[in-house]
C-alpha cells in the first residue's frame, strides 16, 4: 500500500513537472518568435509609411499608368496605388462627412500617387533624395510625407527594439530559474535516496545517471508538447498574425521549434546535473534543512 502510495506521488510530481516545463517553454518559443520576427514587425510599421505624389492637372492617365510602372520596378518601392479626382472627392467627403464639391461647385482635389515604400528606405536621409527623385518626373507637381511623423515612428522603432531585447534577456532568466526551481523541488523529494545510494557505496556518476536520463526525458517530451501547442496555435490564429509575424515561412517555425526543443533538453538537464551535485555534497544532518 506504502509502495503504491509512493508511486503515484512520484508519478504525480512528474507529471506535474512536466506541466510546468511544457507551458515554460511555451512562453520561450512565444519569446523567440517575437525575436526572430522581431526585422519582420519593424519592417511592417515602417512600411506604413507613405508618400502622397500630386499629380499635374493636365496629366493624361496614360502617362500616370507608365510613371506607376516605372515607380513599380523600382527597389525603393513597395507598392503604389494611383488616385484620380473623383475618388480623391469621394474619401474627402466620407472624412469630413459632407459633399464639399457641391460647396464649392467643382472639384479641387488634384489626382495623386500613393507610394509605399521598402523599410529600407524609409529613413530621413532616403526619403530626402527620394523625394527629390520624385520631383524631377514631368508628371509630378508635389511630393508630400509627414516628416515628423516618420521621425517619430524610426526613433519609436529604435526603442522598442532596444526594450525588446532587454525584457528578452531578462524574460530568459526567469524561464530559466523557473525550469530550474521545478526540477529542483522534484529532485529535492529524493535526496534521502540520494544520500543511502551513498551511504551504501554508490559512486555519483551511478546516483546521477538515472537522474539526467530523466531529465532528458522531462525536456524532450515537454518541448514536444510546447512545440505542439505553439505550432497549433500559430496555424489556428494564421489570419490575425499575417501582418506581425512571418508564419507562412516554414524556416521560421521550424527555427522556433528547434530553439524550444533544444533549450528544453539543455536547460533541463544543467538543472538537473546543478540539484543532483548540490544534494550529493549534503551531509546527512543538511538534509533536513
Amino acid at each position: 500500500m506504502k509502495k503504491t502510495q509512493k508511486r503515484k506521488r512520484f508519478l504525480n510530481s512528474w507529471i506535474t513537472a512536466l506541466v510546468s516545463i511544457s507551458l515554460v517553454l511555451l512562453l520561450l518559443g512565444m519569446l523567440s518568435l517575437v525575436l526572430i520576427n522581431a526585422q519582420h514587425l519593424s519592417s511592417y510599421v515602417r512600411e506604413q509609411i507613405g508618400l502622397t505624389l500630386v499629380l499635374k492637372d493636365n496629366v493624361k492617365e496614360v502617362e500616370v499608368i507608365r510613371l506607376q510602372k516605372v515607380l513599380n520596378v523600382g527597389n525603393y518601392v513597395k507598392s503604389t496605388r494611383y488616385i484620380n479626382k473623383e475618388t480623391a472627392a469621394k474619401e474627402l467627403t466620407e472624412e469630413l462627412g459632407e459633399d464639399f464639391t457641391g460647396f464649392l461647385g467643382y472639384n479641387p482635389l488634384f489626382a495623386s500617387l500613393d507610394v509605399k515604400l521598402n523599410a529600407e528606405y524609409t529613413q530621413s536621409d532616403s526619403l530626402k533624395m527620394l523625394q527629390q527623385k520624385f520631383l524631377d518626373f514631368p508628371q509630378v507637381s508635389e511630393v508630400y510625407y509627414q516628416k515628423n511623423l516618420i521621425s517619430l515612428i524610426n526613433e519609436n522603432v529604435k526603442k522598442i527594439s532596444l526594450v525588446l531585447i532587454v525584457v528578452s534577456i531578462l524574460l530568459l532568466f526567469i524561464f530559466f530559474g523557473l525550469i530550474n526551481n521545478t526540477i529542483r523541488m522534484l529532485i529535492y523529494s529524493q535526496r534521502f535516496t540520494i544520500n543511502t545510494m551513498l551511504m551504501v557505496g554508490a559512486t555519483k556518476n551511478y546516483i546521477r545517471k538515472p537522474f539526467l536520463q530523466r531529465s532528458l526525458w522531462l525536456g524532450t517530451s515537454g518541448a514536444l508538447i510546447a512545440d505542439s501547442l505553439l505550432i497549433t496555435g500559430i496555424y489556428t490564429y494564421k489570419k490575425e498574425l499575417s501582418g506581425l509575424i512571418s508564419i507562412n515561412d516554414l524556416q521560421i517555425v521550424l527555427l522556433v521549434g528547434g530553439i524550444v526543443f533544444t533549450l528544453g533538453i539543455l536547460i533541463s538537464f544543467i538543472s538537473t546535473w546543478l540539484a543532483v551535485n548540490k544534494f550529493l555534497r549534503l551531509k546527512f544532518d543538511e538534509l533536513f534543512y
